[in-house]
């Protein structure tokens, strides 16, 4: 049996299968990348829901797989040359299985660098400014008179998916007629920025068909509405 004792998330969260990759998260945007990804590359895998909403990340068995306290996180027991690897950031967990089963990233080294650069695209600029648009209209933030911050991230969110609508124009998915990490790094996205955040209406989603049409596709996918609830809300 696999041994994930050298892991102390391991003792906080057991694993009743140490032979398949073990998924730390919680359905957030960022999380269900991974499990998204999981599901459409069909490996096996055991989840575990890190409660945020109580702070689970902040706990020392988390971050001793995560030190920046963040999910998603995983543990691949078949890591490279067979050796259990522990990795956090949701863009490099893409990256990782998607090299690791050479799927859902282009063999072509142009076309998968041109991947690669939409999926840093949302690590860099849709996941911050998404996030910081639900936080100034949604939540704590809404209450606060003045609406420049507000403003600053709807005209910033309103122009990503404007870039993503024009690339995507033409286009099934990020890279044409094949399905990557690239889809898969925004879907979490563009779900929660219409639905959880409500904020279609405020950005003009309507201005923006491709990009609904490709959620539509999206959303389609079997693995995509498994991975969107995995692992369940606690």
């Amino acid at each position: 049996m696999t041994d994930l004792s050298a892991f102390p998330i391991a003792s906080r969260w057991p694993a009743k299968h140490p032979d398949r990759i073990q998924l730390y998260s919680f359905p957030t945007p960022n999380g269900v990348k991974v499990s998204i990804a999981l599901e459409e590359l069909g490996l096996a895998y055991e989840a575990h829901a890190i409660n945020i909403l109580e702070n689970e990340t902040t706990t020392p068995e988390f971050l001793s797989l995560n030190p920046n306290g963040k999910i998603p996180a995983i543990i691949d027991p078949d890591g490279p040359d067979g050796a259990p690897i522990g990795l956090f950031e949701s863009g490099a967990i893409l990256l990782y299985l998607a090299e690791k089963t050479g799927k859902l990233l282009p063999a072509d080294p142009a076309l998968r660098y041109e991947t690669i650069q939409w999926v840093f695209f949302q690590m860099a600029s849709v996941g911050p400014m998404f996030g910081q648009l639900g936080f100034f209209y949604k939540f704590a933030g809404k209450d606060i008179a003045d609406k420049r911050p507000l403003n600053r991230y709807a005209d910033e969110s309103r122009r990503l998916v404007g870039v993503m609508d024009k690339r995507l124009e033409g286009r099934k998915w990020f890279m044409g007629n094949d399905f990557t990490i690239a889809d898969i790094a925004h879907i979490g996205w563009v779900r929660g920025l219409l639905g959880f955040y409500e904020a279609g209406d405020l950005i003009g989603i309507d201005n923006f068909p491709n990009v609904q049409a490709w959620l539509n596709r999206a959303m389609a996918r079997p693995a995509v509405q498994a991975g969107v609830t995995i692992p369940a809300r606690p």
